[in-house]
């Protein structure tokens, strides 16, 4: 069975089964049972953080979206956009026993070259990290806390 990692987020009350041996999450936004890893345990967190403590609209969270880059296709954990359509947030997820690196960053940042959006989000439930982009200029601006949806 699945031990999940207490992570620095809130909890929240998750639908959490078990069949034949594996453990289930419901994912609200997809509708759907996924097999309960480390990684899907904070994103889980990650996405009800969003919505209920930053109050970003459900309806604008893609999961797992699909991507193509260097003509291999990829996932990107959590892509948000704003009510005209436009990606505004990229986030990428990992599981807490992974440390958050300059690869992990350099991961986001490839699939951000792909969405051009103006937030990158790195997190492993214990440690975040949340960069406004300028494009422009080709720079992160890290901040301590990420901003409500209102406030993008």
């Amino acid at each position: 069975m699945f031990n999940p990692t207490p992570l620095n987020l809130p909890n929240y009350p998750f639908k959490i089964t078990q069949k034949d041996g594996l453990v289930f999450i419901f994912d609200e936004i997809r509708k759907k049972r996924l097999v309960l890893t480390p990684e899907e345990w904070v994103r889980q967190h990650f996405i009800r953080f969003l919505i209920d403590e930053r109050g970003f609209p459900s309806a604008l969270l893609q999961i797992e979206g699909g991507l193509s880059l260097n003509q291999t296709r990829k996932r990107s954990d959590i892509l948000v956009y704003n009510k005209l359509g436009e990606k505004i947030m990229v986030i990428e997820c990992k599981a807490p026993s992974v440390a958050i690196t300059q690869a992990t960053f350099d991961q986001a940042a490839r699939y951000n070259s792909v969405y051009k959006t103006g937030w990158l989000v790195v997190t492993n439930g214990l440690n975040h990290y949340y960069a406004k982009i300028d494009h422009a200029n080709g720079k992160f601006l890290f901040v301590e806390e990420l901003p409500s949806y209102k406030e993008l």
